[in-house]
């Protein structure tokens, strides 16, 4: 004899399984604290830095000799260009020459920010270039590694010295001179992606359809490689705005005319002991700086790299 059937029973039902969305990239991006706190920092950097003629600042050259050696909130006198002398209040006091420290030090964010960012844009244009070559195309992968190799056994700060001491301190000679040591990091980084990559299925069906060399590496290649680029990147900016602040003090770096970080350091170094607030200043938006974009980069490190990702 058959069992009947059960009747429907709202207590024998099987609860519906609910599907889970996963969170797309971006949604992961802006729910990382790191994230937020280096970008909001850094936002304000860049705020900062656009809006340094309207937060009650002076032309960073202007000096007068009277208002010397200037505790902060002092004030003192300014002389303009035409020889004109007003009132000013050193926020940040000011320099053996006379000069406002707060605005040097605000007008020195546009030079490191500007720095930071050429540095990682080349460093990350050239180095895309030699490591999908060097990935790619087996027979430049060995002359161009070993290139690589030898610039990469060279300490950086060392090549940086000796590129701006053959040429003639500028910002574009600042920015290559720190760029050349990070192509070889890059330019590995993006061979190790590129050697995984190119044993792929798809990279295979469309080597077998003779789809061209130069639409393969660029269609298929290099957008694997974005992701971990971009973390890299954040890096390279913190790292060029560091050293160009070591270069700019050990007076190899951007002219003593030009307001950034490690000019107003190395100008106030010799009376530390007396006036710290010359290199204390500086100091802070330096360190501050290099944190937001390390904190920034550690963050888009954890949720973009897919191992670092699954474990959250």
């Amino acid at each position: 004899m058959a069992t009947p059937l059960p009747q429907d029973d709202p207590s024998l039902s099987v609860e519906a399984a609910t599907v889970v969305e996963r969170p797309s990239t971006w949604q992961r991006v802006k729910r990382n604290g790191s994230v937020r706190i280096g970008g909001i920092a850094l936002a304000i950097l860049v705020l900062i830095a656009f809006a340094a003629p309207w937060m009650g600042t002076v032309d960073p050259s202007l000096f007068d000799p009277a208002s010397r050696d200037l505790l902060p909130g002092k004030a003192g006198e300014i002389t303009d260009l035409d020889g004109n002398t007003f009132e000013h209040t050193f926020r940040f006091g000011s320099d053996s020459f006379g000069r406002d420290i707060y605005s040097r030090v605000i007008y020195g964010t546009r030079v490191s920010l500007v720095v930071g960012l050429a540095t990682a844009v080349v460093a990350v244009a050239f180095g895309v270039l030699l490591g999908l070559c060097a990935g790619y195309l087996r027979w430049l992968d060995g002359p161009l590694m070993r290139v690589m190799d030898g610039i990469m056994s060279i300490p950086a700060i060392l090549i940086a010295i000796a590129l701006v001491a053959l040429w003639r301190g500028s910002l574009l000679t600042v920015v290559i001179a720190i760029a050349i040591p990070e192509i070889p990091r890059v330019t590995r980084l993006v061979r190790s992606l590129v050697l995984t990559v190119r044993e792929e299925p798809y990279v295979e069906a469309a080597i077998s359809l003779g789809t061209p060399t130069w639409k393969i590496m660029l269609r298929h290649i290099l957008p694997n490689t974005t992701a971990p680029l971009i973390v890299q990147g954040t890096f390279i900016a913190a790292s060029g705005i560091l050293v160009e602040a070591i270069l700019s003090f050990l007076g190899v770096g951007l002219p003593p005319d030009i307001p950034t970080w490690g000019n107003v350091m190395a100008e106030g170094r010799s009376q530390f002991n007396e006036f710290p607030h010359n290199i204390l200043f500086p100091g802070i938006f330096l360190a501050i700086t290099v944190l937001a974009v390390n904190i920034l980069g550690d963050g888009l490190r954890d949720t973009l790299d897919p191992k670092m990702a699954k474990r959250a």
